[in-house]
């Protein structure tokens, strides 16, 4: 038996370290790890405060940008959508990984385009290549962190 807090403590560890390993832009376990703390921590705080500690860790070691408050509220969000459904499946993270295009590019938009629809849908056009890696990275890692979780939840192998 393994205490659930660690178990889950451990793989967001891992996943935070998986963000210093070279891989395609937005192939990242944040998404993952904001589902994963929606289900696993009792208190929702933490649910939210783990992804934005994550983030905001690795973020101080790769580099602040414009953008982090767009980046940090689809976070929030995708949290916020896990603990709202009963099980995370396949269209929660799909789900969440459109959240994240939607706001971020939003902030991108914002800070970086003309500030009208041309500049919106350009700004949401030249994005879309970076959303096949957010929903691969979503789809991966939600795998390696949420799958595990559950398969020792039904088997009664992790207590509070």
């Amino acid at each position: 038996m393994m205490n659930k807090y660690v178990f889950i403590i451990s793989a967001i560890f891992l996943a935070i370290l998986s963000r210093f390993l070279p891989h395609p832009p937005n192939f990242t376990p944040i998404a993952a790890i904001a589902l994963l703390s929606s289900k696993g921590f009792n208190n929702q705080w933490w649910a939210y405060l783990i992804p934005i500690i994550s983030l905001f860790i690795s973020d101080l070691i790769i580099g602040l940008h414009g953008t982090i408050p767009f980046v940090y509220m689809s976070f929030v969000l995708i949290a916020y959508l896990g603990s709202r459904v009963k099980k995370i499946g396949l269209g929660t993270v799909l789900f969440s990984s459109m959240v994240f295009f939607l706001v971020s590019n939003f902030g991108v938009w914002l800070l970086h385009y003309p500030s009208n629809l041309s500049g919106l849908v350009q700004c949401y056009t030249l994005a879309l290549p970076f959303f096949l890696n957010t929903i691969l990275g979503d789809l991966v890692y939600s795998v390696l962190l949420i799958y595990p979780f559950y398969a020792l939840q039904k088997r009664n192998l992790l207590y509070s």
